[in-house]
């Protein structure tokens, strides 16, 4: 299932880091840092897929040398406090392929260097071989100066700054959202990522009526395990699987993980199932069937390939707890039962139209009772009128 992440970090001096070292590990490459006098040399990391530098088109040609560029990076800052680098790190989709990754990678970073003016450093990670197979992700440095001809000079005060930094990084999640859902359409995939946060997703769904995806909604973001709570559940997952048992959390992490994960998943199961009862409710009818008929034809395809296997009955139950009611046994039995089934359908599947014979017989009804209570009125007033009223 797609899942979006995009998170913005600095490779700040205060806390011991440096640009070098950022863009060497990333890359698994080897730089020496003139500020520091050392070698950072990774290139026995593994998993990196590609690497590649962008860089305004009036910027000078050292800047695609990773070793020049990052240098000069750090030697533009004088402080001790200095931030010397931005980090912008991507989730990518494990549901499209290698080149499409790289391609919606390089396309954001393309849209970094344009927006800011930046030279961005762009390294593209496989999934760890004991980590979540899914995880394929980005890690993107960028300048915190413009670099032009001269090279690099002012400072990115529009990200720096509180009342700017934050609108320009949600704008930036919303360009890499965008990114993300074009390559999945094209690979035709159904998921879609949204970079909105869950509160606002779930207002939306409720202000179009889709309370079945507000419920889906209403839960706590998933957190991010981190490499030992990661390792740990990942060695479980293996035991579990070679032992031929459930998997079951170790860490309390890990158990919030787990949680969330089945929960979208068992959503995603129940939309899918009644967007198949509805649809094959609205094929029922247009053939002509009746509602109970149309009604079944639903229950039978919500139950999807077990339905041979079912009783009517046994349907029944299953589509109910589907649409969020759990019928007792004796009510699927009773017609008062189908009366409710077929009442749940119409407010799930919002498609019935009212049947004419229907409608007609309970207008006539309606008149019946109002005459009949017209009669009762009248009688009232004429035993009054003789004094027998008590």
């Amino acid at each position: 299932m797609a899942s979006y992440h995009l998170s913005v970090k600095t490779i700040k001096r205060s806390a011991g880091r440096s640009a070098t070292a950022a863009a060497a590990y990333r890359s698994a490459s080897v730089i020496e840092c003139d500020r520091e006098g050392r070698m950072h040399d990774y290139t026995a990391k593994r998993g990196v897929e590609a690497t590649f530098i962008l860089a305004p088109a009036d910027a000078p040609e050292w800047a695609q040398d990773r070793a020049a560029l990052w240098n000069a990076a750090e030697a533009r800052e004088t402080r001790s406090n200095s931030v010397t680098a931005r980090e912008w790190e991507l989730a990518l989709p494990s549901e499209v392929s290698d080149a499409a990754r790289i391609e919606i990678t390089r396309a954001f970073a393309a849209q970094l260097v344009e927006r800011y003016g930046v030279a961005a450093d762009v390294a593209i990670h496989a999934p760890h071989r004991e980590g979540d197979q899914r995880n394929h992700h980005a890690h993107i440095l960028t300048t915190t100066r413009v670099l032009s001809a001269e090279g690099l000079t002012d400072k990115t005060r529009i990200l720096d700054a509180a009342s700017t930094g934050g609108p320009e990084i949600e704008a930036m999640r919303g360009v890499w959202a965008e990114l993300q859902n074009h390559a999945l359409e094209l690979a035709g995939q159904e998921e879609r990522v949204d970079h909105r946060s869950l509160e606002v997703q779930r207002e939306e769904a409720l202000s179009l009526g889709d309370t079945l995806k507000a419920e889906e909604l209403d839960r706590e973001p998933e957190l991010k395990l981190g490499p030992a709570a990661n390792a740990i559940e990942r060695r479980e997952q293996f035991a579990a699987e070679a032992e031929g048992r459930d998997y079951a959390p170790l860490t309390q992490r890990g158990a919030r993980v787990h949680a969330t994960r089945q929960a979208k998943t068992m959503f995603a199961e129940m939309r899918e199932r009644l967007e198949l009862a509805r649809d094959a409710y609205a094929e029922a009818r247009e053939e002509g069937q009746g509602h109970v008929g149309a009604g079944l034809a639903a229950l039978r395809a919500a139950a999807g390939r077990q339905a041979k296997e079912l009783d009517q009955d046994e349907i029944k139950q299953r589509l109910a707890r589907i649409a969020g009611r759990d019928l007792g046994a004796d009510e699927a039995d009773r017609g008062a039962g189908a009366n409710s089934i077929r009442n749940r359908l119409n407010q799930v599947l919002a498609r019935d139209k009212p049947d004419p014979r229907q409608e007609q017989q309970r207008k006539l009804e309606e008149e019946r009772e109002r005459l009949r209570q017209l009669e009762l009125e009248r009688q009232h007033k004429h035993d009054r009128g003789l004094g027998w009223e008590l």
